[in-house]
């Protein structure tokens, strides 16, 4: 894309990023939410995949699910 800029920050400062970001994370939660119900036990409807310590209890628990992103979890294989 020749008529793209990188904005550092951007989520802070400007406003349409603002709403983007907002809109996003909303968006997640919802589906972190949904998915909890498919794969109980990992309480995604609680920390929705950020790495809390709760997150990896679970993973310890359960091992790792279909939507577990090897490539960060190496260590847990």
């Amino acid at each position: 894309y020749k008529n793209q800029q990188t904005i550092i920050r951007g989520d802070s400062t400007i406003p349409i990023i603002m709403l983007a970001s907002i809109a996003a994370k909303v968006r997640r939660d919802r589906r972190m939410v949904r998915l909890a119900k498919r794969y109980p036990g990992y309480s995604f409807e609680i920390h929705k995949g950020y790495g809390t310590k709760k997150h990896y209890a679970a993973l310890h628990r359960h091992g790792l699910s279909p939507l577990h992103r090897r490539s960060f979890l190496r260590n847990l294989r």
